[in-house]
């Protein structure tokens, strides 16, 4: 997969899966995602949010500082079902690349995912739900987090998460924030302004298709 300035051995694990072109999407967004400004992103799900959403998490994590066990990207997800797909498909694209990956969900155990956390973690994975609760407890540094990210936020935001994803994002401070979702609903303007910096982007890919459609 071609995109500027991308990690030559993800280039290589994308085209190992499959994925030799990038979508419309994953174009318009990466220079964007990679500057560190925060995003919002809607799109259809044969666009590939989810493939940008690891393109970005993996670009922004920094192996300079080997020792370091300080979490950089933090991923919130709409259920465990999500995270287990998410951490399989990040094994997947990180190969070779000796990032560590954890996924962290309702149903996993809480005084494993500390002790595992403990051992250093360079992206996390997990349900709004569990991360509250993780972050609650003592011992949890978010000094050094480089992204924020919530998949499926629409989702999320229907669910009636908005308070545990406030709760979050309160906790992490300043950092980058990237939002994807499939469609647009009104509780994300709410939450988009308490959250996000004025200078946030915003990218819809269904306004793409109907130029196309325009033009066609």
């Amino acid at each position: 997969m071609k995109l500027k300035k991308i990690n030559s051995t993800l280039q290589e694990n994308l085209e190992r899966n499959g994925l030799l072109e990038p979508t419309t999407l994953q174009k318009k967004t990466f220079g964007t995602i990679k500057s560190g400004r925060d995003v919002v992103v809607f799109g259809p799900k044969e666009q590939g949010k989810t493939t940008a959403m690891i393109i970005a998490a993996i670009q922004r994590v920094d192996k300079l500082v080997e020792e370091d066990i300080a979490t950089k990207v933090l991923i919130v997800v709409k259920d465990k079902f999500e995270v287990e797909r998410l951490v399989e498909v990040f094994e997947a694209y990180t190969k070779y690349m000796d990032l560590r990956v954890y996924g962290v969900h309702d149903y996993t155990d809480l005084d494993e995912d500390k002790n595992q956390l403990s051992l250093g973690n360079d992206i996390l994975i997990g349900t709004a739900t569990r991360l509250n609760e993780m972050f609650a407890s003592a011992g949890f540094d978010v000094n050094q987090l480089k992204m924020y990210v919530i998949d499926d936020i629409d989702l999320q935001l229907r669910n009636r998460l908005e308070p545990r994803l406030h709760r979050l994002s309160e906790s992490i401070g300043k950092t980058q924030r990237v939002y994807f979702a499939t469609e647009f609903v009104e509780q994300l303007d709410m939450f988009a302004d308490k959250s996000l910096t004025e200078d946030a982007e915003w990218f819809d890919f269904y306004d793409d298709e109907e130029e196309q459609d325009d033009n066609e």
